[in-house]
């Protein structure tokens, strides 16, 4: 397998219910933040000083960091983000990147999709070229950084995520204390993805000098090796959604030593919710607007 297949899918086929349902403080984010943050994709949410999609600046990193061929899952009930990137391939906006786009569908009775395991299945199900090859998979909901995607990007690893050190995430500490954390063995493979862990597992998860390795659900993955159980991943029992952590556990369960963990210490931009638009805004005066 080549360790240069310059391939990414980028989940945005959610609902963004987190982000619509949550009341942010009064007075902290502009009146036509919130009413965008209620009715558009987090994707799409207009932000930083040209007010342009989160997606942008996600889309950017993925550039710079060299991917060319980008696929962004969307959801049924909304095309804004396929139409604004059409209009942005012909316009040359991101000349580096080939997008294309994968619908992933609500079944018959069920409210919202199927969850992140099924939408990424839907995409490489469209995707049938990227067989015997690897790719990256990512929320449309953080900022990963071009270090990030590179080091997914460049290593050599059948299988690879990003291993952020808990203690630089700089988010409060209920929030951190539901983040996904990694039991490693000492190679440096994944042993199990633990999520909303117990004090007792984040104790096993810490490595000899109390390092606890965090998910942000970026991967390096194999297209040959994680099909079969995106297939076969069960709903969860109480979200009732097909989730992408399980489907990699199930992986890792079959295949011992196939997850590599690639550590990196910092802090990772979210945006589920509004009270996260504060500080995302924050984050982005800071940068040089993508293009």
């Amino acid at each position: 397998m080549s360790a240069a297949d310059p391939n990414i899918v980028i989940l945005a086929g959610g609902l963004s219910s987190r982000m619509k349902q949550q009341t942010a403080i009064p007075g902290s984010i502009d009146s036509s933040l919130m009413q965008e943050a209620r009715m558009k994709s987090k994707a799409m949410l207009g932000v930083g000083e040209e007010r342009k999609p989160f997606l942008d600046y996600l889309l950017y990193n993925i550039e710079q960091a060299g991917y060319m061929n980008a696929v962004i899952v969307v959801g049924e009930r909304d095309d804004t983000i396929r139409k604004h990137y059409e209009q942005e391939q012909n316009a040359g906006i991101f000349p580096s990147l080939k997008f294309s786009f994968v619908v992933q569908t609500i079944p018959a009775g069920r409210e919202k999709p199927l969850g992140t395991a099924d939408a990424l299945w839907t995409a490489l199900s469209a995707m049938t070229a990227w067989r015997n090859q690897r790719f990256t998979v990512c929320n449309s909901d953080n900022l990963y950084s071009t270090t990030a995607l590179r080091l997914l990007l460049e290593d050599t690893h059948p299988n690879a995520l990003i291993d952020y050190d808990r203690s630089s995430l700089r988010f409060e500490h209920d929030r951190i204390m539901q983040f996904a954390v990694l039991k490693k063995d000492a190679d440096g493979y994944v042993e199990s993805i633990i999520e909303k862990p117990s004090r007792e597992q984040l104790t096993q998860a810490a490595d000899a000098q109390g390092r606890v390795g965090v998910s942000m659900n970026i991967f390096r993955l194999s297209y040959n090796a994680i099909i079969p159980f995106l297939e076969s991943v069960p709903l969860h029992p109480e979200r009732r959604e097909k989730e992408l952590p399980a489907a990699v556990n199930m992986m890792i369960e079959r295949h011992p030593q196939c997850m590599f963990a690639i550590p990196l210490s910092e802090h990772v931009i979210d945006l589920t919710m509004q009270t996260d638009i504060p500080t995302v805004m924050e984050h982005l005066k800071k940068l040089e607007h993508p293009r």
